[in-house]
């Protein structure tokens, strides 16, 4: 009940309106009525509009569009990748940390490429080790390389880890 009486407000208001000024502007009939009749159908367009959008929600896709739609793809990196490409461009810009970040995980990979392609332990067998790796790669990866004296001395160049890479991915 409430909702007819809320719906028939503003048209009940449009009618006395027009009455009065159809009293009042006799000569106007016609633009009066007209405008009438437009204010009215406005009114039932925009209760009709909503009976639909209630009727039939915005938003739901259906299932055949929800199947023709491709997933997102989150782009996460993950934090493996993350550290190492940290560790590589801090021990490309310092010294330091090329002897304390980058070289670590070098020597790792080293040693484990070693022991499992060529049968070499790269802390046993120094000399083989450096054979297989090449004097640029052992010289980065021996055990006992010198800590750098000039801490912000230049880290490893662009095409020295380009090498060592191919060294390491040759074995």
């Amino acid at each position: 009940m409430r909702a007819a009486i809320q719906v028939g407000r503003l048209p009940a208001l449009l009618t006395v309106v027009a009455g009065v000024l159809l009293v009042v502007l006799p000569g106007s009939a016609g633009l009066v009525l007209h405008v009438y009749a437009l204010a009215i159908a406005a009114i039932a367009l925009v209760h009709l509009v909503r009976a639909v959008r209630t009727a039939h929600p915005v938003g739901r896709a259906s299932p055949f569009d929800a199947a023709l739609r491709r997933p997102t793809r989150r782009d996460e990196r993950l934090p493996e990748l993350e550290r190492v490409e940290r560790e590589v461009s801090l021990g490309m810009a310092t010294a330091f940390d090329l002897h304390y970040r980058l070289r670590p995980p070098l020597r790792r990979i080293a040693g484990e490429l070693l022991a499992a392609r060529r049968g070499i332990d790269l802390d046993g067998s120094p000399e083989a080790a450096r054979d297989a790796l090449g004097d640029e790669t052992w010289e980065l990866v021996r055990a006992d390389r010198e800590p750098p004296r000039n801490r912000y001395g230049a880290g490893l160049a662009l095409g020295t880890l380009h090498r060592v890479v191919t060294s390491l991915e040759a074995l």
